[in-house]
């Protein structure tokens, strides 16, 4: 039987295992996916601690397979699929989890892979890459102006900091004193996260920010809503839409759609996006590569590889 990483209820790590599961069957407008990489994301064991999205409803049914986003090849199309046939490589984001050998992915968050990406980058974009894509689209900046980015040394963060560039933006990108070469070399002004922030962006950025993409949430976005002068240009992945409707600003609006996806992978196969994959493990091993998320000290991207 294939193989699955699943959570058997909410807790901590002691509720994961790896176990078997039937094979899925693709519904209308699904395709059934041999997987080929799967990206690890917070939201990932934030799940298995009981988080739930923004409009999500319903009650989960254990055991709920890890997992958001996947690559692979196209085992079976489901009912009225037309546009992908078996043996096609694609990414997406799932139906039900992507830790595992075969996954369900909704044609209408499903591309293509590009010959050019491989499959563990791929796996990548859906989540990440595709919620900075977002953001950045949303904010409508024009070129010249500037860009500060909260979280810019973790997934989303990183990609954010690349696609603003390649809009043209001017990049200060809040991380860690430790992730300071790493997010220098995505092209940000670094400036050190911590107490005073809000000082230490007026001296990176002495005319200003324009936009605020926050990705941090709490007091790190509340002190980086004072340097707007026009809140509607500050957004966040990191807070509720509550919190960030107190300060005058919006929740990232995400798209979910395939074009998104075929955009994300045309920015990397054109040099503008490195997903920066640091780390991959196999689906044997998908505990470890989960804690390394979990720990909150990773740069790039996490993927958890299945067997071929």
């Amino acid at each position: 039987m294939p193989k699955a990483y699943v959570f058997t209820r909410y807790g901590g790590p002691e509720a994961e295992a790896l176990v078997d599961v039937d094979r899925p069957r693709p519904g209308a407008g699904e395709v059934l996916v041999a997987v080929r990489a799967a990206g690890v994301n917070p939201v990932d064991w934030k799940q298995r601690s009981g988080y739930r999205r923004p409009g999500e409803t319903g009650e989960r049914v254990f055991p709920v397979v890890f997992g958001n986003e996947v690559s692979g090849v196209v085992e079976e199309p489901g009912e009225g699929v037309t546009g992908f046939a078996v043996g096609d490589e694609v990414f997406g984001n799932t139906v039900a989890g992507g830790y595992a050998e075969y996954a369900l992915l909704p044609v209408a968050v499903t591309a293509h892979k590009p010959a050019e990406l491989s499959f563990a980058d791929a796996a990548t974009l859906p989540v990440a890459a595709a919620t900075a894509y977002d953001g950045v689209r949303q904010l409508g900046l024009p070129a010249g102006a500037t860009l500060l980015v909260t979280g810019a040394g973790g997934g989303v963060g990183a990609a954010a900091v690349q696609i603003a560039r390649a809009f043209g933006l001017r990049v200060v990108g809040v991380a860690s004193e430790a992730k300071k070469d790493f997010v220098e070399s995505l092209g940000a002004v670094h400036v050190s996260s911590g107490p005073d922030l809000a000082d230490r962006v007026r001296a990176a950025a002495p005319d200003g920010v324009d936009g605020v993409y926050d990705l941090v949430g709490g007091e790190v976005l509340a002190e980086a809503a004072t340097l707007l002068t026009d809140r509607t240009k500050l957004i966040t992945a990191g807070a509720s839409s509550e919190a960030v409707a107190e300060l005058g600003g919006a929740r990232v609006a995400r798209a979910r759609t395939a074009a998104v996806l075929d955009e994300v992978a045309r920015l990397v196969v054109n040099g503008d996006l490195d997903p920066h994959v640091t780390r991959t493990f196999p689906l044997e091993r998908a505990d470890e590569a989960l804690r390394a998320v979990e720990d909150g000290h990773v740069r790039g991207k996490i993927v958890i590889e299945a067997a071929a």
